[in-house]
């Protein structure tokens, strides 16, 4: 794909915005829901890569398979270069969505057929998008040849399962370039890989990113990760947005006590964790049952009576966008006596500071 003319009219417009986006999954036979994504509501600039951070079952991942309507959204709006996404998404609209965003899965192997070349696996996508002008041999080795596996012809030839963990994102990524898309998904693109070449998929996101004009979702639980490889970090916590701003503010000074929590439980040279200080307790809430405020407050050892009341707005925190929901920011509500111990016990009883 050619590089996207920064200095065009429509680079100006962000690359996606999402509005009041919510999925509400329903359990069973028993007529109970599940809130996975909550009202999420935010943009991402065109040419930038941000970092989508938070525990299991924080609803990061839904949120990708939202915007690549692999599931269809309860409610809200999705806006892809300013052009508004109808819904229901069918037929050719669909396609053509597809087209534009690509995801990248988590685990290369899974998401490769085994009983295909890699050829194969490429040459579909390139003739399902209208991507074949010339010789798809040629296209094919050319893809390859661009994520870093030379010589194309070669790897061509091969199985999934003739390849390095490594490779097999590489081809992945590769098949997601062979849609052309202005937007790329990565949903923990690093996390089902050795230690050691992590690294080396991060540096080919990085440079796709540079030399095509790419923007890019970048989706982990590796605040490391999401530091080196985002321009800005939000945060997910119980299906909502409890965090953004530009990365190094988000992660080296986080304003939220839940992204403070996820930085304590980073280990370092100097111990287990990054911080130490004020304990804290309990595991990401029940999403069948969530408490009717903050949903942080269960966990939270600066929750005041308030907390219980609502959904805390987001307050601005600092520059860059940087805005946080939490009640801290407010001095009046601030100033309520805290609801629980400033020190809580911590299974296993190692230390995960706030403070």
């Amino acid at each position: 794909m050619p590089p996207i003319d920064l200095s065009a009219a429509d680079s100006f417009l962000p690359a996606l915005e999402l509005e009041g986006l919510t999925k509400v999954f329903s359990v069973g036979r028993s007529g109970r829901s599940v809130t996975a994504v909550n009202d999420l509501t935010l943009t991402l600039k065109r040419g930038e890569v941000l970092g989508l951070v938070g525990e299991s079952g924080s609803g990061k991942s839904t949120v990708a398979r939202l915007i690549a309507h692999l599931h269809e959204p309860t409610r809200g709006e999705m806006r892809l270069g300013g052009e508004l996404v109808p819904r229901p998404l069918r037929g050719k609209a669909l396609k053509r969505l597809r087209g534009r965003v690509q995801m990248i899965f988590q685990d290369p192997f899974a998401s490769l057929n085994p009983l295909h070349t890699i050829g194969y696996i490429l040459a579909r996508p390139l003739k399902i998008h209208g991507h074949t002008g010339g010789d798809v041999n040629a296209q094919v080795s050319a893809l390859l040849d661009r994520v870093g596996l030379s010589p194309g012809a070669s790897y061509a030839a091969k199985k999934p399962h003739e390849l390095s963990g490594g490779q097999r994102q590489r081809v992945v990524i590769a098949r997601a370039l062979a849609a052309q898309p202005e937007l790329i998904l990565a949903d923990e693109p690093t996390s089902a890989l050795d230690v050691s070449i992590r690294l080396d998929i991060m540096n080919l996101l990085l440079d796709l990113r540079d030399r095509e004009g790419l923007s890019m979702l970048f989706i982990t639980h590796d605040l490391a990760g999401a530091r080196y490889m985002s321009d800005r970090v939000a945060v997910m916590y119980a299906g909502h947005l409890v965090e953004i701003g530009p990365a190094d503010r988000v992660i080296g000074e986080p304003q939220m006590p839940y992204t403070r929590l996820l930085k304590s439980a980073a280990p370092n040279p100097d111990g287990y964790f990054a911080q130490a200080g004020m304990e804290v307790r309990g595991e990401i809430p029940d999403l069948q049952n969530l408490p009717p405020g903050c949903p942080f407050e269960p966990r939270c050892p600066h929750a005041r009576p308030v907390c219980r009341e609502g959904l805390p707005r987001m307050y601005d925190v600092g520059e860059g966008g940087h805005q946080a929901r939490c009640i801290l920011h407010d001095p009046e509500l601030a100033a309520q006596p805290p609801l629980h111990p400033a020190t809580l016990p911590l299974p296993g009883g190692r230390p995960a500071a706030l403070g």
